[in-house]
């Protein structure tokens, strides 16, 4: 770890930064189709408790990254084997979003432009940020959330001026019942983006005072939910739940659509602006919390020596990860979620949770026995 401190109120905002990150952009949990608002917020609730365990987890050894106490807990040998896949699934997550936000711009606004050039542009960005720090990136966080939040209102009251909003495509709420939310969110909604929290295991470390690091954690997974179930929300109704299903970029098509007194349109450029910033923040903590844990795995003082060729790999990896967009979605949805997402962000966790548990009690046990 470096030496470096960051406030309650920064994890706070860089957690609100990184939920809306790619969240805003994909399709979440559009196969719920007009229920997608009851979707997010049930994925919200559950991972809320996933969040809870990284949180306990935290609390038993609050001055150690993952990557190192989850040595203390399975033993030295077993925890740099979990520590490894933990560090390659982030840096993997992160080509993953690197991605989507690479194939927003070429789809949106560069379409002669190759894939590998914007995606290098936004990570050499990413990898720049790293290698400055924590602070660096949080003091970063603390700029763009207000101006990002002002962009995100002034959006959605002009798309209520605009009147494209027709609240009967959101109508009928639970046509196919409950189980077809259930179904959604364990396939989708809870692990992207509220389970993808266990990143923020590299970074809990950091803040200043830990006691409020659980307040400002749940805080943000409360409001980072309600955010985008209003805007999925939205989409739905200014779209209908068809188009958004069979839409890329949704929250791009619903900000077309916004003209206000025949002048006021085309203000798709500047939230796809507050789009990029959001990617930049996501990209940029799942590749920190991989270049700590790898530096902290391999004991390397200088984490900034690992900066540039971990950044290079996932860009390479970014590119490599899919021939084409529509793969790239299809394999997060199938591949990513039961082989990455289920192991690594719930059973993975839950069984350190237990097995800290039981030694935390036999510790106080022994210690009251001497």
């Amino acid at each position: 770890m470096e030496q470096a401190r960051i406030s309650a109120r920064q994890l706070f905002m860089l957690a609100i930064l990184f939920e809306h990150g790619s969240a805003m952009v994909i399709p979440l949990g559009v196969d719920a189709k007009q229920d997608v608002w009851i979707a997010i917020l049930c994925g919200m609730v559950f991972g809320g408790g996933l969040l809870f365990i990284y949180y306990r987890l935290f609390t038993y050894y609050p001055n150690l990254p993952f990557t190192s106490y989850v040595q203390h807990i399975v033993g030295s040998f077993l925890g740099k084997i979990i520590a490894l896949v933990y560090v390659l699934y982030f840096l993997y997550i992160s080509a993953r979003v690197l991605r989507d936000f690479g194939e927003l711009l070429l789809t949106f606004a560069y379409p002669e432009t190759p894939l590998f050039i914007l995606n290098a542009l936004m990570m050499l960005t990413v990898m720049y940020a790293v290698y400055k720090g924590i602070e660096v990136i949080a003091r970063s966080g603390q700029l763009f959330f207000f101006s990002l939040y002002w962009i995100f209102i002034v959006g959605f009251v002009l798309v209520i001026v605009a009147g494209v909003i027709d609240l009967h495509r959101l109508q009928p709420i639970l046509e196919e019942g409950w189980p077809r939310i259930f179904r959604v969110v364990f396939t989708q909604t809870l692990y992207v983006p509220f389970g993808e929290m266990i990143v923020f295991t590299m970074i809990f470390p950091y803040v200043q005072k830990e006691k409020k690091v659980m307040k400002a954690g749940f805080l943000a997974l409360f409001l980072s939910g309600i955010n985008l179930a209003i805007i999925m929300t939205m989409n739905v109704a200014v779209l209908g739940a068809d188009t958004v299903s069979r839409s890329t970029f949704p929250l791009l098509n619903t900000i077309q659509e916004i003209r206000v007194a025949n002048f006021l349109e085309r203000l798709d450029v500047l939230f796809m602006i507050a789009l990029i910033v959001g990617g930049f923040f996501k990209v940029g903590i799942f590749f920190y919390a991989a270049v700590i844990g790898t530096a902290d795995l391999f004991q390397l003082k200088e984490y900034q020596r690992l900066v540039y060729p971990l950044g290079i790999s996932v860009l390479f990896l970014s590119i490599a990860i899919a021939s084409n967009f529509a793969e790239h979605i299809k394999e997060g949805l199938r591949i990513v979620t039961i082989y990455m997402h289920v192991p690594l962000q719930i059973f993975i966790p839950t069984i350190l949770l237990l097995i800290a548990m039981v030694k935390h009690s036999k510790n106080k046990k022994r210690k009251k026995g001497e």
